[in-house]
């Protein structure tokens, strides 16, 4: 429930809401599928996210998040896999309320975002 809250918090402090958000916790090789199929990408990723229309209000998406790629990444970043979940479903959120990743200023901003939105979370879900 109080990840719920969160990011519900998070859309209205974007100006946005949501309806109907999903995510879809998966392995790699789900992902890696899922990836090839719907996106012609062949590349491993944490997060893909599939809205279901055009309308950007109320958000209304599934995100699926590889699991094994946030366990990765924790290592990597020597933080806990729960901090590093919580980081790709704000990030995932972030997509759909208009954040772009596909250039160095684009990821500066979300990652600041990112790291703003993780720094609101109730404190039960930050350790």
């Amino acid at each position: 429930m109080l990840c719920r809250q969160w990011l519900i918090d998070v859309a209205k402090s974007e100006k946005s809401q949501l309806s109907n958000l999903s995510y879809i916790f998966c392995s790699d090789d789900y992902l890696h599928k899922v990836n090839l199929e719907y996106l012609n990408h062949d590349t491993l990723t944490d997060v893909i996210t599939f809205p279901y229309s055009e309308n950007p209000l109320p958000i209304e998406s599934d995100i699926f998040i590889s699991i094994d790629r946030c366990k990765a990444n924790a290592k990597t970043y020597r933080i806990t896999t729960e901090t590093e979940v919580h980081r790709v479903m704000v990030h995932g959120l972030l997509h759909l309320l208009g954040y772009d990743d596909k250039n160095a200023k684009q990821k500066r901003v979300m990652s600041a975002k990112e790291d703003y939105y993780l720094s609101l979370r109730p404190e039960s879900l930050a350790k």
